[in-house]
């Protein structure tokens, strides 16, 4: 028996097996709204045999956005254009699907990553006025941010709740914060881009304030059915940043109140992080926070074997192993994995025929 395809329950919800899309954003929306390419790639992941797709960074106010391509859910424009193409992928799939919700603070209002991703000024036609935790810039000579006052992150607290209440409307199964990658809730844990004096700064009880009082919202505005979760950067891979005992920290605090998994990535926020890449390199953090908090815990980064992703839920170091550049180029990654590892996997009625000969019960 692979406990790759054995069940996983991430709050109330049932997952058929422990393989998850990861979050990729597209930068293909219509100032925010989803488009006929998030029809297409959405329907395609929801054809992989995994257990659970989450949907793009979605931002939850405009100046949320990564790029002006971003998906958004913040007006009712938004999420109407959203749920065309979720009704479009569910006639044809009921895999449980996830939104990721963000905003991406001082690393907004950039180009798209094909045409460099580099930032854009805020009097441009494509740009506008970056926000952050203090006015420390991602990189020299970006546009300086505008230091959030008390007021502004009141209604980005209540811009995470209102898209989770869009979410639920849209009979999302599930919602993941961002907290990773150098965004906005990653900027107030990070001492290198939060340099605050006052409830949100400093210590850091203060510095997670912010990320809390997110999840709380969002929280109380969600189906108490159906679980909340949240996506983290255990380590800004720089001296004096984030680091995985500020992780840990969180995490348990965040058990405590309810939430129902953590997804463990790593760095974005700082430009001299120095990463280790290599297949495995982020297991050891979700390893650490699982077996220090008891939290559900999903990994991510360089799983790219299914021999690979079935030790790491074998030996318990995680819950469940998401892949994002990985599905991209292999679509169908679930049902190669199954067959490797002699188990089953779910497959639309219309390629049922393609099971291989020699896998009678692959598609069982």
């Amino acid at each position: 028996m692979s406990h790759l395809f054995t069940p996983l329950c991430l709050g109330k919800l049932e997952l058929e097996n422990r393989i998850v899309i990861a979050p990729m954003c597209q930068y293909s929306a219509d100032n925010g709204k989803a488009t006929a390419w998030h029809d297409m790639h959405l329907g395609n992941l929801a054809q992989s045999g995994a257990g659970l797709l989450i949907i793009e960074a979605s931002a939850i106010e405009p100046k949320g956005r990564i790029t002006y391509g971003d998906l958004g859910l913040w007006d009712d424009e938004t999420e109407a254009a959203l749920g065309k193409t979720l009704a479009a992928v569910r006639s044809h799939s009921d895999m449980p699907i996830a939104i990721q919700l963000a905003h991406a603070g001082r690393k907004a209002s950039c180009e798209k990553p094909w045409d460099g991703g580099g930032a854009i000024a805020p009097d441009h036609e494509n740009g506008w006025q970056v926000v952050a935790p203090s006015a420390v810039p991602f990189r020299a000579g970006d546009p300086e941010p505008e230091a959030l006052n008390t007021s502004r992150i009141r209604e980005i607290i209540q811009g995470f709740a209102d898209a989770a209440k869009r979410a639920d409307r849209l009979g999302l199964d599930a919602i993941e914060i961002h907290g990773a990658h150098g965004y906005l809730l990653h900027q107030f844990l990070s001492p290198h881009s939060n340099k605050r004096d006052d409830d949100y700064g400093g210590s850091l009880e203060n510095r997670m304030r912010i990320v809390i009082e997110v999840y709380d919202a969002v929280r109380a505005a969600f189906d108490p059915a159906k679980p909340v979760g949240i996506r983290i950067s255990a380590s800004d891979w720089v001296d004096g940043g984030w680091d995985i005992d500020q992780s840990v920290e969180l995490a348990r605090v965040l058990k405590e109140r309810g939430c129902d998994f953590i997804h463990v990535s790593s760095g974005g926020l700082h430009i001299d992080q120095k990463i280790p890449l290599g297949p495995n390199y982020q297991v050891p953090f979700a390893d650490r926070i699982k077996s220090e908090t008891g939290i559900t815990t999903i990994a991510v980064g360089l799983i790219t074997e299914a021999e690979q992703a079935e030790a790491i839920v074998f030996t318990g170091q995680a819950d469940a192993i998401a892949l994002a550049r990985g599905i991209l180029y292999d679509p169908r990654w679930p049902w190669h994995a199954a067959a490797s590892l002699g188990a089953e996997v779910k497959a639309a009625n219309q390629y049922l025929r393609c099971q291989p000969r020699t896998l009678k019960k692959l598609f069982g």
